[in-house]
């Protein structure tokens, strides 16, 4: 009996041995095979970098500003009477906006006036005696003043009537009208807003390093994607005289053409100078550029191996300098040799070493000058 248990044992321990063995060969094999993996390559199309001459040119944000622009308000206090114009429109300098109720004014003038016709009876009157030598100069004195001082109170009652009629102060577009009909309206409050679209200022701020390439004088393009991409030539009209200490830039405007009103005060826009210097980059398709706050990076792909001495299609990072842009395309100054086989698109999926499949059958923009579609 104790030999049959002793041997039952001795099987038992035979079997779950030879299965953990089993299982241990299973375990190596799948760790081994496990360092060995390489995940598939990454489908990516390239682009072979090429050097460009472009011309020198500083590209900034700037902000459109009318060169006349004011909020059009009651000079006096008073009732609208009549409104002479609709919002959005085109008004020349001098029309009639608004009129306000000058009863009270026009009944105040008849009285003075009165007072004035009889102010002036009086003075003939005392002119002619006072020649006559009837009367003492004094009296012919306060008649001079009486005729003045009425004449005096016509004119200012006149002028309240006519700052009661508000006028355009200039040419250009009207805003949304503020005012209503019948509405009492304060000293200086809002009626609309009129603004000269054409010409039309461009402000905007360069770094003082560069403040030696912009000139009063200078020329340059102006664009924004809310008017279609449509480029506006002008020229730098006027440098701020101080640096701001905040952000070092110097405050520059350009004056442009703007035909149609197509820029609004207030609008983004971007601003080409053209700094008159040529200078060599690598133009490669903004898809190209992995932009990172820690500085912006490439992917070049080349002939690397694996640690086992394996090798394959791979890429890696390379650091670059940008300088500038146009249309699809991004200038890049540093980090790039011509020749060198650049990944063009899927750079979000990449890291430094990893493989990568060419395939380029679809190719992203890489246009300097691009035309939309719908233009």
């Amino acid at each position: 009996m104790a030999k049959r248990m002793i041997l039952m044992l001795a099987l038992a321990t035979l079997l779950i041995a030879s299965l953990g063995f089993v299982k241990f060969r299973q375990i190596k094999t799948a760790m081994a095979e496990g360092s060995s993996f390489q995940p598939p390559p990454e489908a990516v199309t390239t682009v072979v970098a090429k050097q460009e001459t472009w011309p020198g040119t500083l590209n900034v944000i700037g902000t459109a500003a009318a060169v006349q622009g004011v909020t059009v308000s009651a000079d006096l206090p008073g009732t609208v009477d009549r409104i002479a114009f609709d919002s959005g429109k085109s008004v020349n300098a001098g029309e009639v906006l608004v009129e306000l109720d000058t009863r009270q004014e026009r009944a105040q003038l008849a009285a003075v006036e009165a007072q004035r016709d009889l102010a002036r009876i009086n003075f003939g009157r005392i002119e002619q005696l006072v020649k006559e030598g009837v009367i003492a100069r004094t009296e012919f004195d306060n008649a001079t003043a009486q005729q003045k001082a009425t004449e005096a109170q016509v004119g200012e009652i006149r002028a309240t009537i006519a700052r009661k009629t508000i006028r355009a102060p200039f040419s250009g577009i009207l805003g949304i009208r503020q005012a209503n009909l019948g509405q009492y309206l304060s000293a200086g409050e809002a009626i609309v807003s009129l603004q000269s679209l054409n010409p039309i200022y461009v402000n905007f701020g360069v770094p003082q390093q560069t403040a030696a390439q912009v000139r009063v004088g200078r020329g340059l393009r102006v664009s924004s994607d809310d008017v279609g991409g449509i480029k506006f030539a002008g020229r730098v009209t006027a440098l701020d005289s101080i640096v701001n200490e905040a952000t070092r830039n110097i405050q520059v405007q350009a004056t442009l053409a703007n035909p149609g009103g197509k820029l609004r005060p207030g609008m983004f826009v971007q601003v080409e100078i053209v700094t008159g210097t040529d200078r060599p980059v690598i133009a490669l398709p903004a898809s190209a550029i992995n932009y990172a706050p820690y500085g912006d990076s490439v992917y070049v792909v080349s002939d690397l191996k694996d640690p086992h001495g394996k090798a394959y299609r791979g890429v890696s990072q390379r650091f670059v300098k940008l300088e500038g842009s146009r249309g699809d395309q991004v200038a890049v100054v540093s980090g790039v040799k011509p020749g060198d086989e650049v990944v063009s698109s899927g750079v979000f999926k990449l890291r430094n070493g990893a493989a990568v499949q060419v395939n380029n059958k679809v190719q992203p923009g890489n246009n300097s000058a691009p035309k939309p579609e719908d233009s």
